[in-house]
């Protein structure tokens, strides 16, 4: 049988992992496919000065990546460039020139990756893209086939490690967010601008992957609410364990009966619940199913080599199908076409709330904060205060009984203007559904 020739473009810590894998367990790779899995060209901005992987064979390298695209001999082009400008010039390049794609792009595919799939079908080749969720996590490959047979309920999922870190340190230690944030750029967790990770962008596209392969909806990632975690401090963990909870960032799909409820925010999560095992750099993610009920999915989320194990499964899955000459081929969106998303505001539902608030002491301050609830027919389930020194800056919680979070919003807009507020209340959600 003849091998199979991948072209890849990008060699950063995704693409290095992958010519690792590919070098050092090259034998059973070929074992698994009965034919060999070749590199025959990669491509970086300075190629020369990178240093490949004994076991790989002759290589050619280059600094452009249109030599990868339209090389003769390449069968699969990897893009492991990230970003939705010069990847989906790559991408779409590929396809033009009838070359598989392998990609680990989270941000393009939930972006564009139902329109660039209609392409790639188009052009009678596949496009896969286990890497871009969850790297060290098979998911895709659960939603898309197997448990494909069910109807998904709901998505909860752990989908940005550098959150997690951070809230979990924060959570281990009592440190302040911007401390644990300046550790986790020193580890590599973060990045020196963690906008994406920390303000839930990152894990914004995620959930819009992993929706569309389990609901079959085309989203569009800025449709979806989100909140990042930069105002989580060490207070909010102290109060949350007297609740028997913790916090997490969690990325949730619900089908309700207005439709799709799509969120990425941090929450209070009960401590018994399998999610706030979840600890450190880690992901997550949390299926319901109408017949098959639970079913829970944990690993590593991002990583030269987790990630790269998720590349290369994908490159050997399309190298099958190109020898096989299969003229079938499963969305990697497990629909064939993604019907068209009509956006649910969060605001609708009815949930449980923690508000924790800073004031400068004096009396009559739960009194004037309870009336602005009742007003909105919200009604107090319980007010907790730590001992504290300061009177200048005090915290407390209040948590509410289930309302619907439009009222609770407009009440916080309205506590806003109080001026015994040190900062305006933090709003968290207390998740139930887990």
């Amino acid at each position: 049988m003849p091998d199979v020739n991948v072209g890849i473009v990008g060699l950063g810590n995704v693409g290095s992992g992958t010519l690792a894998i590919l070098a050092e367990n090259g034998e059973q790779i070929r074992l698994k496919l009965g034919f060999n899995l070749r590199v025959k060209i990669v491509c970086s901005r300075n190629p020369d000065a990178k240093i490949l992987p004994k076991g790989l064979g002759p290589v050619e390298r280059t600094r452009d990546w249109h030599d990868v695209v339209t090389h003769p001999d390449v069968d699969i082009v990897a893009e492991l460039v990230g970003g939705t400008t010069v990847a989906r010039e790559i991408i779409e390049a590929a396809i033009q020139n009838r070359k598989s794609v392998v990609t680990a792009n989270k941000e393009l595919m939930a972006l564009a990756g139902a329109e660039i799939w209609e392409r790639a079908i188009a052009a009678g080749i596949n496009l896969a893209m286990e890497a871009s969720v969850a790297g060290g996590i098979p998911i895709h490959a659960v939603l898309r086939e197997g448990i494909s047979g069910d109807r998904i309920t709901a998505l909860y999922g752990i989908l940005n490690g550098t959150s997690n870190y951070i809230l979990t340190e924060i959570e281990r230690r009592g440190a302040d967010f911007e401390e644990v944030l300046a550790e986790a750029q020193r580890l590599g967790y973060a990045e020196a601008d963690p906008s994406a990770d920390v303000d839930g962008e990152d894990a914004r596209s995620k959930l819009a992957i992993l929706a569309a392969l389990a609901f079959g909806e085309k989203i569009t990632p800025t449709d979806i609410f989100t909140e990042g975690i930069r105002r989580i401090s060490p207070i909010d963990f102290q109060y949350a364990d007297r609740l028997d909870h913790t916090i997490r960032l969690i990325c949730a799909a619900r089908q309700t009966p207005q439709g799709l409820l799509l969120s990425v925010r941090p929450a209070l999560i009960p401590k018994n619940t399998i999610l706030a095992s979840v600890r450190g750099a880690y992901n997550a993610v949390w299926v319901r199913g109408q017949y098959g009920g639970d079913s829970f999915y944990y690993g590593q989320g991002a990583g030269s080599l987790p990630t790269g194990v998720a590349v290369v499964s994908d490159l050997m899955r399309v190298a099958r199908e190109i020898l096989s000459g299969s003229p079938e081929r499963v969305s990697p969106f497990a629909h064939p076409r993604l019907g068209e998303y009509n956006p649910i505001p969060v605001t609708l539902q009815r949930r449980a709330f923690y508000l924790r608030f800073r004031v400068k002491d004096r009396p009559g301050i739960i009194a004037a904060l309870s009336r602005i609830l009742a007003e909105k027919n919200i009604s107090l389930e319980a007010v907790l205060q730590l001992p504290s020194d300061s009177k200048q800056d005090l915290p407390f919680v209040i948590t509410l009984e289930p309302s619907v979070e439009e009222s609770v919003q407009e009440a916080l807009r309205r506590m806003e203007g109080l001026d015994f507020l040190v900062e305006p209340p933090l709003a968290l959600p207390i998740e139930t559904a887990l």
